[in-house]
């Protein structure tokens, strides 16, 4: 199990692939709250996208948020060092995503 400080620079890592993306492939039109919810720990981080990156990362849960991802912290490392597809990690039921369809879509291109 990774701890509370790992979980957190995991996505600070994101956050950091996300610019680096954005650069490469031009922004993307999506401006929504993020909630990720870390179900092994007694843990929550909140966030704002925002033109394809991820900003304002805060320890602290957003029951409001728009977009809401709910994993094991060992899931949210492997998904953000590459090691765990999120489209087979959300088929198995190790990861949790809660979002507006059309969100969705968009969020495609991010991951």
């Amino acid at each position: 199990m990774a701890t509370v400080d790992e979980c957190r620079q995991a996505l600070k890592d994101l956050a950091a692939k996300l610019d680096s993306a954005v650069e490469a492939q031009g922004r993307l039109d999506l401006e929504r709250t993020l909630a990720c919810r870390i179900t092994d720990l007694p843990a929550a981080f909140s966030a704002r996208l925002s033109g394809g990156r991820l900003l304002d990362i805060a320890d602290g849960d957003n029951p409001k948020a728009k977009i809401a991802l709910s994993t094991s912290s060992d899931n949210l490392l492997a998904l953000v060092g590459g090691r765990l597809d999120l489209a087979r990690a959300i088929a198995s039921r190790q990861v949790s995503l809660s979002a507006n369809p059309f969100d969705l879509l968009k969020l495609r291109k991010l991951l």
